[in-house]
């Protein structure tokens, strides 16, 4: 059993492990290590179109990030406050939300925005008075609001958890002692959630900044940093591709484990 679970993390981390060693490779062949060498970094961070690609990724990230925390945030404390057989649909609705495949949700997501456009444009159309009417198409706004929307179920259900660890004698505590509703959210609740707000933030910002299968669905003309890894990989994989991935890889699991970091402060106790 000990050797299957050995072989097991060894198939699953293996593969990582040598894209790592690969990426400090001083020769130009991906597969063949002549000397180590942090050349390919340097090529890479000086390549405009993927440093124009990882802006793009940063950008989208962080906002659709926001957008989740905030939304997320909202929804977890509105279900708190319904009864137990409500919470528990829309809980099922956020946990399905999660485990959908990518691949349906980038489809599903395509579909129901080209239909959006379908309707939206013609109506600007009609209402713009010259012959140039705004038009909305697939690009910034499209990966946004995908990543927001698929990321918003993640940050409801941990806020959610957080919440129901939260001790309610202390909101009742507050309420005794007339103090507003605002100023209970504000000075006893945020403060009790906040780590895990800033976990789902983080979490957020990972999974959108990592998704190459939503993001080439619904992302028109703009090129994320996944894409244009997939699209290098198209031509063979070199050094540069180790690099790009060395640094994204990285950065993820920074932002996991601040991520977890932040959910294991200031537990509320029960």
């Amino acid at each position: 059993m000990r050797a299957f679970v050995v072989a097991v993390f060894a198939f699953l981390y293996l593969p990582i492990a040598l894209v790592v060693l690969f990426s400090f490779n001083a020769g130009r062949h991906a597969s063949e290590l002549t000397g180590f060498s942090v050349q390919w970094y340097g090529k890479a961070l000086s390549n405009p179109f993927l440093v124009e690609a990882l802006k793009n990724s940063l950008f989208i990230a962080t906002t659709s990030a926001l957008l989740a925390a905030l939304c997320g945030t909202a929804a977890a404390l509105g279900l708190a406050r319904v009864g137990a057989r409500t919470r528990a649909v829309f809980d099922a609705l956020l946990g399905a939300a999660i485990v959908v495949p990518g691949v349906v949700i980038g489809i599903s997501t395509l579909v129901a925005l080209v239909q959006l456009f379908g309707v939206v444009n013609p109506f600007l159309a009609s209402l713009w008075p010259n012959d140039q009417p705004p038009r909305l198409a697939l690009g910034y706004g499209s990966i946004i609001a995908a990543h927001g929307l698929f990321s918003m179920a993640l940050v409801a259900m941990i806020v959610g958890t957080r919440l129901g660890s939260l001790d309610r004698n202390l909101v009742e505590a507050s309420s005794d002692l007339y103090a507003t509703p605002l100023t209970t959210f504000r000075s006893i609740v945020l403060p009790q959630i906040m780590p895990a707000v800033i976990a789902g933030f983080l979490l957020a910002f990972t999974f959108s900044f990592d998704d190459f299968i939503v993001a080439f669905f619904v992302a028109g003309a703009q090129t994320t940093l996944p894409i244009y890894v997939f699209a290098s990989i198209r031509r063979g994989v070199t050094p540069e591709i180790n690099a790009i991935a060395t640094i994204v890889l990285v950065a993820s699991v920074l932002l996991v484990v601040l991520a977890q970091w932040q959910l294991r402060q200031r537990k509320p106790s029960n």
